[in-house]
């Protein structure tokens, strides 16, 4: 099966996160047919695919991690896309279906170069390995952090991880990611007393006390970049206030916002920083509720991405723009503890958009940029 089929195959199963929908075990016979150790590990409504492979010289190499997903989002209206989302169709050069990009065409990709690699060098050195989640569009709760203390009390913690996450810009190779900033979830809820308008008092109406702090809020900077990473910045997503009708006062008002923060600041601080400010603007009673869904790593450096970068060089005669931006990915479970974490994948210019779609070359380059980047990390020919 080549890469385009295997993605085919894959897209065509409506995995919606948290459902694998039958990905993984197409997935675990390929790499068991091929002399992987499979293992599957499910929580809750999750599926997590673990395949790894020990070379002769096992002992004498690193550990290579490649992460990878099978839950897809939602298609969206499927009226608007230009043929069926799970119905994978080749059109103009290019394949289009949900996941093709994000990323069921790097999760092809991967397990073939893994198949190629471990067929050519059986006894290579080191190990390599491949975890695959269903939960990594959704809370990330069940996925690839619930695995994690399997891997430690294994054995089988990583040197290095490569994530196959669609990192391109323009061109297939043209930027890989060496780090990530970290994602913070924040709500706040300032209360007051819901009343008729006609009589409400406006120091009564939190939506008249919340104003300039959501203003200070909105208006934050953060002096914290540097040459690898971008500032701190803060995001208001939401604001929810009031009944619905148009004369109630509302009772409380609730402020959401997100905020990704670079190595430079960490949480803790940040969050000393946010409750000063609103204590600054005395909103009155009020609740801040913090959660850090994803904790900043990286840059990654030394000889690892050095390896990932002559690979991008020797197959497509490109050297990458090396970047840290962009969201979050399965990466942060592994980055903070301080194992190098490289993302490279093809063009993200579609993700998560109606028609979703790759270049039918592009994926077909694929493998083998996959397996050139192994084989320079653990040094085989």
């Amino acid at each position: 099966m080549d890469v385009i089929d295997l993605t085919k195959a894959l897209v065509a199963k409506p995995s919606v996160t948290p459902d694998d929908a039958g990905c993984q075990p197409m997935l675990a016979t390929l790499l068991s047919e091929a002399g992987f150790e499979v293992s599957h590990h499910r929580f809750g409504e999750v599926d997590n695919l673990l395949a790894t492979h020990a070379g002769e010289a096992a002992d004498g190499g690193a550990h290579l991690l490649w992460i990878g997903h099978t839950d897809v989002v939602p298609p969206g209206p499927e009226a608007q896309w230009s043929s069926p989302p799970f119905e994978p169709t080749e059109r103009n050069g290019e394949l289009i279906g949900r996941g093709v990009v994000d990323m069921k065409g790097s999760d092809a990709a991967m397990v073939l170069a893994l198949i190629d690699f471990v067929e050519r060098h059986p006894n290579h050195p080191g190990r390599v390995s491949l975890l695959i989640t269903s939960d990594e569009e959704g809370p990330a709760i069940d996925g690839i952090r619930a695995v994690v203390p399997h891997l430690k009390a294994s054995g089988l913690w990583p040197d290095v991880c490569l994530v196959g996450e669609p990192s391109s810009h323009a061109a297939l190779g043209d930027r890989i990611r060496i780090g990530r900033r970290g994602s913070i979830q924040a709500v706040l809820t300032i209360e007051g007393k819901q009343g008729h308008t006609a009589y409400s008092r406006p120091e009564d109406n939190p939506a008249h006390r919340a104003g300039p702090l959501i203003a200070a809020l909105g208006a934050l900077e953060f002096d914290d970049g540097d040459a690898a990473f971008d500032p701190t910045r803060l995001q208001i997503s939401n604001i929810q206030a009031g009944t619905g009708a148009d004369n109630v006062s509302p009772g409380a008002l609730v402020l959401y916002f997100n905020i990704r923060n670079n190595p430079n600041t960490l949480a803790d601080d940040l969050k000393t920083q946010i409750e000063t400010l609103i204590e600054q603007h005395d909103p009155g009673p009020w609740r801040l509720d913090w959660r850090v869904s994803a904790e900043p790593f990286g840059p990654c450096s030394g000889e690892f991405l050095d390896a990932v970068v002559a690979a991008f060089q020797s197959t497509l005669g490109i050297t990458p723009q090396l970047d840290t931006g962009g969201g979050t990915s399965d990466g942060r479970f592994f980055g903070p503890s301080g194992v190098p974490v490289i993302e490279a994948g093809p063009v993200n210019a579609t993700i998560h958009q109606i028609d979703e779609r790759v270049a039918v070359d592009d994926l077909q380059k694929l493998p083998g940029v996959f397996y050139a980047m192994m084989a320079a990390i653990l040094r085989v020919e």
